[in-house]
């Protein structure tokens, strides 16, 4: 399978990557057995989370016994030293080993500031002297943080949502990246579920050299899936592209990444879902959303309460209550033409 360099850290990396946050989902069994096979089948590039429930545990049981054959990322959101030490010794011991090859301060509102000695970055440093870790990277969801750690240089690694619906700022920072030797790794290459044609956000990762998609994997059939894209490795056609050129007309502008940051909601409204309801409907099997749970969920909109929240903490800047009011209004008409179906 094909590696790459992973920018400065000069780790190696498959070019077909497992995200795993989706196998906190499923059992411990079919989690380490997914894992495994996806080791055996020649992934060697892993990616977790300290938020991730028990991602980490999952992949140490799956992995320890081939941990020198493997690449693994984790993250932490702590702010302050005292608990992102915690975190990376937690994260240590849960994935049952000694050193973790890629550390990330996980969507910070701002960049950790280098110097400030009881701050998180801190804890990087001092782990990393100590072995414990051996590179240091940043994920983030907003453009402007992700441009300043990349100016800053003080990270080895950015990752960032990067996917064909992207925007020419999303690219700007691929070339950034290349320019400043630093890795970049594409989460939400089907934009959460969006993008329902694998071979065609494959093909488009495909043309960029330096970045890393890690698919975010649940079930055999998806593994297989990219397995089966990654020994044909098809290139981009004319038809693939009309599909990412239909696909960019109809996402295009307003729409919901499903990336969950607006949470909490304080009226309990299940914003990731219901803010993308539209999408959901038509770009996969809809009976699911006609049922009485999900007219329920559907109408808790109408018990928004209009704090701002939600919007306040939007990396894309989304107007979500008003997002939330189009999706509802959308949904009970299809609702009224679909659910006797």
């Amino acid at each position: 399978m094909e590696k790459i360099r992973l920018g400065c850290t000069e780790l190696y990396v498959t070019k077909t990557a497992f995200g795993a946050l989706p196998i906190q989902r499923i059992s411990k069994a079919d989690a380490v057995k997914l894992v495994r096979r996806a080791y055996e089948s020649g992934i060697n590039y892993f990616d977790t989370a300290n938020m991730y429930t028990d991602s980490e545990e999952k992949l140490g049981e799956a992995l320890h016994d081939v941990r020198t054959n493997i690449v693994i990322s984790t993250k932490s959101a702590a702010t302050d030293k005292k608990t992102a030490l915690s975190h990376m010794e937690q994260s240590l011991r849960r994935l049952r080993t000694d050193y973790i090859d890629l550390f990330q301060f996980h969507n910070p509102a701002k960049l950790p500031d280098i110097e400030d000695p009881d701050g998180a970055f801190a804890a990087a440093l001092e782990m990393q002297k100590k072995g414990y870790i051996r590179h240091i990277g940043i994920t983030n969801h907003r453009l402007g943080v992700a441009q300043e750690a990349i100016a800053s240089g003080n990270f080895e690694t950015l990752q960032f949502p990067f996917c064909y619906l992207t925007t020419e700022k999303e690219l700007d920072l691929v070339a950034k990246c290349r320019a400043a030797d630093m890795g970049y790794i594409a989460m939400k290459g089907l934009s959460g579920g969006l993008l329902n044609n694998a071979e065609a956000c494959y093909c488009f990762m495909k043309q960029f050299d330096n970045v890393v998609p890690i698919w975010g994997i649940q079930r055999e059939e998806e593994l297989d899936q990219w397995l089966e894209l990654t020994e044909r490795d098809p290139e981009m056609t004319p038809e693939l592209q009309a599909v990412i050129d239909q696909d960019r007309k109809e996402l295009a502008g307003n729409f919901c990444r499903s990336c969950g940051y607006c949470l909490p909601c304080a009226a309990g409204i299940d914003i990731p879902q219901a803010a993308r309801m539209s999408a959901l409907l038509r770009r996969s099997p809809y009976r699911p959303y006609m049922s009485d749970e999900w007219h329920a969920k559907m109408h808790k909109i109408e018990e928004c309460v209009h704090c701002g929240a939600c919007k306040s903490r939007c990396p894309y800047g989304l107007d979500t209550p008003e997002l939330l009011k189009i999706m509802l209004a959308d949904y009970e008409q299809f609702y009224a033409e679909h659910h006797n179906d």
